[in-house]
């Protein structure tokens, strides 16, 4: 038998918030919108609470529940997986982040032609033993236009890259990312393209200047849209453009905050 020293006792009486791995890439099958999986790549990041008197946690447990769920990632079996691992490692709770690509086909608003658009999405969920959360978050790339460049300029306004970044707390397992995707986009001046022929980039400029927003304006219509849903318990949203005539970004966030986190 090899000495186990992990497993021998700690007499400094120090409780850890988290022990585990971080930055592990690992092959997923995540669940998509449409009842099919998608192969991807996530970085996971795994932790466990440490009793006062518990010296250290066994890495390689991670890896091993890990690897017995990499074949269906969806809501329900991140919660499985958190509250498996906080019970496999004999722990007062648990955390798992698995962060991925996300590839949506989107067709060009006039020739259809279609591509595909990387999104970065990520599920997290804690365990404890009152019970077991889960989140997501999309990370949406989206253009804006200025309204007050619009109003102030004889022709033209400025216009940038920004990205809205949603968590959301779903309330069952029938909300997935290709949702909070279309809300973000949807909150935006314009979706931002792979694939756009001449006719396409001429309706995406036209269709930007016809609706510009402000960051505020972008979280704003984000909110709305998930106040209206029934599925959602919980958010957080963020909007960020790397401004186009500044030397600075702009910002704007709003939570309601997650009732019940474990």
């Amino acid at each position: 038998m090899l000495e186990d020293v992990q497993a021998t006792p700690d007499t400094r009486g120090i409780a850890l918030d988290e022990v585990g791995i971080d930055g592990l890439r690992y092959p997923v099958l995540v669940a998509d919108g449409q009842g099919a999986k998608r192969e991807t790549v996530a970085t996971a990041k795994m932790s466990v609470g440490l009793s006062p008197d518990v010296k250290g946690a066994h890495l390689s447990r991670f890896v091993e529940v890990m690897h017995g769920s990499r074949e269906q990632l969806t809501l329900d079996s991140a919660k499985n997986l958190a509250d498996e691992l906080r019970q496999h490692m004999g722990s007062p709770t648990a955390k798992i982040e698995f962060s991925f690509p996300y590839f949506l086909e989107r067709e060009a608003p006039v020739t259809r032609a279609r591509a595909y658009v990387e999104y970065t999405c990520s599920i997290s969920a804690s365990s404890n033993p009152e019970g077991t959360t889960a989140t997501f978050r999309v990370v949406v790339p989206v253009t804006s236009v200025c309204p007050c460049s619009k109003a102030i300029s004889d022709y033209g306004a400025h216009n940038q890259r920004g990205y809205i970044t949603i968590d959301a707390r779903p309330a069952a397992d029938d909300l997935w990312f290709d949702e909070l995707i279309d809300i973000a986009e949807a909150s935006s001046s314009s979706p931002v393209y792979a694939l756009l022929k001449r006719p396409d980039e001429r309706y995406v400029t036209m269709a930007g200047y016809d609706h510009p927003v402000f960051v505020e304006d972008m979280v704003r219509n984000v909110c709305l849209a998930l106040r209206a849903s029934d599925r959602v318990v919980g958010y957080r949203v963020r909007a960020l453009n790397d401004e186009s005539i500044h030397n600075h970004a702009a910002y704007a966030a709003v939570a309601w905050t997650f009732p019940g986190d474990a």
